[in-house]
């Protein structure tokens, strides 16, 4: 099942990539206060929600420390692909926003995360450069790519084959949050499990509300201060918990420092699409 996880992000971004045009990335570009209102989401919101989280996790709730230093672990890595494709479906316009938000926090987590994880946990670790770029290039760059020069250059094909596009996203997006339950029901049913459930909904939850309400206050005058509050809130909120979850087993001794990233990749993604839901709703 894992196999299929990176083709199925893949499938998403070429999607978002059929609905838009050239134009719109190199608008996004033209609004850098807001990229950089989004990476501070990302690593410096974030690690502070996840430090805070971690240690009440193990001084207020008694849990065992390398259970705190996966949360932390969790809160130090770049953002989601998913949150891409979760704004694609709120706001449209922004997800070309979004998609470079993401990709540039992918593409420095290289040298952040190594840092983060050694200011919050202490621990130095080593990050797969070559892995990182390739990942972008074959989840985001390359669909991406695919998909707005198939709308430039064979409009009919598109044409043809949008129609088809939504219910395959759902299908698709449901397998990308179905997935990370199926491979990590253990985990959610470990010893610890309910209480680490908790307190990951309460980290995810407390990040989607920052990064709303920050760029409210950010960019209160901006003309769609809305859609902006509700692409970095994605932004925020949702993490590359798989990578996290990779990083834990790789180079964690303790098994339980994996379980906080392993249930993150769930709640992470039921709680970005819950949001797509109701927000989507409200604007109809």
């Amino acid at each position: 099942m894992k196999m299929y996880y990176a083709p199925a992000l893949g499938f998403l971004m070429f999607a978002v990539g059929v609905n838009s045009r050239e134009n719109d990335f190199l608008e996004a570009f033209k609004r850098p206060a807001a990229i950089f209102a989004g990476y501070v989401g990302q690593f410096v919101m974030k690690p502070l929600l996840g430090y805070f989280f971690g240690t009440i996790s193990v001084t207020l709730l008694g849990l065992p420390p390398s259970i705190g230093a996966g949360i932390m672990l969790v809160s130090c890595v770049s953002g989601a692909q998913l949150s891409n494709y979760a704004t694609f479906l709120t706001d449209p316009p922004m997800a070309p926003l979004s998609i470079i938000m993401t990709s540039l926090s992918t593409a420095t987590a290289v040298f952040i995360t190594p840092m983060l994880s050694l200011l919050l946990i202490g621990k130095r670790l080593p990050v797969d450069v070559k892995g990182m770029m390739s990942s972008i290039m074959q989840i985001v760059v390359a669909p991406i790519a695919a998909g707005l020069l198939l709308n430039r250059f064979f409009p009919a094909i598109c044409g043809a084959i949008r129609p088809f596009l939504p219910p395959l996203s759902v299908v698709v997006t449901a397998l990308c949050v179905g997935a990370p339950l199926a491979l990590n029901i253990e985990s959610v049913l470990s010893p610890f499990g309910v209480t680490i459930l908790f307190v990951v909904i309460a980290f995810h939850l407390s990040a989607f509300i920052a990064g709303y309400v920050f760029t409210g206050l950010v960019f209160h005058k901006a003309t769609d201060v809305k859609a902006l509050q509700r692409t970095l809130s994605y932004e925020t909120g949702m993490q590359s918990s798989l990578l996290a979850l990779a990083l834990a087993n790789r180079f964690f001794q303790d098994p339980l420092v994996g379980v906080p990233p392993a249930i993150s990749t769930v709640i992470m993604s039921l709680m970005g699409f819950s949001l797509v839901m109701l927000w989507a709703k409200r604007k109809q």
